[in-house]
């Protein structure tokens, strides 16, 4: 079989797996109820770790989600703009006219009248003459398409000045066992069965997978577990998937004239958080941070995907002084009187890097702290209050210091934009 050909094998596959079960599985009618948050795509994301908190609100913000799906970040990140009244558009690509549809249902079921649609691949975009774009996000689909960085390279073009992108890519040892079933599958329900049939085999090798299996033993994911057909058959059966350890994907980046500005979360990449040992943090002191990140993916061993924020090389900003007074924070989702609840009595905060739970120290003033960021206030203010509270301007600052260094890092306090 020719590589041509072989491409066109697969991508045949991808085709037919999403019109007949668009991913993820989801129930329009479930939107009335409630909002799935995450990253990429988070609007208070976009604005502090693409445009560092610099660029004002008012602008218009017009968005591509290259690849929808069923369509979660956009529905989350049009959802955000409507509440705050933010102008723009949100604009969803895919050639699945299946997920397309189940997008449409669920902003109806909202009443947002911020997405557009548009049905077309990520492998000719220039044909689709979509325009440019203040922020595009691309979440869980470079790694199923034949060229991610040609790919890639057509989204830059694509990109307003400025401009930047929410990405995710899997990573290869948090998805271990995945792979190992996906080969068994290819024997068992090759890509010239239709997806239905493939589905069933799969169902049936996991009803008796054998208890040795390393996907028995993960508990990093679980779309094989509680994502119905749909999360069962893009997990094990997807014709074309590969992962990226941290040096793959900031090569991809780079190789596409990109760099990133944060990856999520920044601390889930800094081991000394967990190599309390004084000489082994010695010596990562003296590391960069990329390779900083890499030692933390091989030590983990748990992270199944890189989320990023991505910019041109050389357009990255910097963010304002976060110990400036007039500076602005803001909780990210968790309001702060709930990330406060969540200290230990030893000032220490629990937090959970997928799988992994890592005690964060944190000020013990930061449970009175956290409850007065709402937003509006700025650091001025807040030094403000708790000198009427008893605590003195000139610790304030060393209590404030550590307190956003460490959270910033965590994404749960950011700094407000500009209205």
């Amino acid at each position: 079989m020719s590589p041509s050909s072989d491409l066109d094998r697969h991508d045949a596959g991808l085709a037919a797996q999403y019109e007949t079960f668009p991913y993820p599985e989801r129930t329009p009618q479930e939107e009335s109820k409630r909002l799935l948050i995450g990253s990429p795509s988070h609007l208070r994301e976009i604005d502090y770790w693409v445009f560092k908190a610099k660029r004002p609100r008012h602008l218009p913000l017009r968005v591509l989600v290259a690849g929808c799906g069923t369509g979660d970040g956009a529905i989350m990140l049009a959802t955000h703009m409507a509440r705050s009244e933010r102008a723009g558009e949100v604009i969803c690509l895919d050639r699945s006219s299946k997920a397309l549809s189940i997008v449409k249902e669920r902003a109806a079921v909202r009443n947002l009248t911020n997405i557009q649609y548009v049905e077309g691949s990520l492998n000719n975009l220039a044909a689709l003459n979509l325009g440019s774009f203040d922020y595009i996000d691309c979440c869980g689909v470079l790694h199923h398409l034949p060229d991610p960085l040609a790919t890639l390279r057509d989204l830059v073009n694509h990109l307003a000045p400025g401009g930047g992108m929410g990405l995710m890519v899997y990573a290869p040892y948090g998805r271990t066992g995945v792979y190992m079933v996906q080969e068994a599958l290819q024997h068992l329900a090759p890509l010239e069965d239709s997806p239905t049939s493939r589905l069933d085999i799969a169902k049936r090798v996991m009803r008796t997978l054998p208890a040795t299996a390393w996907l028995r033993m993960n508990g990093n994911f679980g779309d094989h577990l509680s994502g119905g057909d749909a999360g069962l058959y893009d997990l094990l059966l997807n014709p074309r998937d590969r992962a990226y350890t941290v040096p793959d994907f900031l090569e991809l980046l780079d190789a596409a004239g990109l760099e990133a500005s944060c990856l999520m979360e920044p601390a889930r990449y800094n081991p000394s958080l967990f190599l309390p040992d004084p000489k082994l943090r010695a010596r990562l002191d003296v590391l960069d941070w990329k390779e900083k990140a890499a030692i933390a993916e091989a030590l983990t061993g748990n992270m199944a995907t890189h989320v990023a924020y991505v910019v041109r090389k050389g357009e990255e900003q910097t963010p304002p002084d976060f110990m400036d007074e007039a500076a602005i924070p803001v909780m990210r989702e968790i309001p702060g009187i709930e990330l406060a609840k969540q200290m230990l009595p030893n000032h220490t905060l629990p937090f959970s890097f997928g799988t992994l739970v890592v005690p964060i120290p944190l000020p013990a003033q930061a449970r009175g702290l956290l409850p007065l960021i709402d937003g509006s206030r700025t650091v001025g203010e807040l030094a403000d209050i708790l000198s009427s509270r008893g605590v003195p301007k000139d610790k304030f600052w060393g209590i404030w210091k550590e307190t956003f260094s460490t959270l910033e890092q965590l994404n749960r306090v950011l700094l407000q934009s500009p209205a």
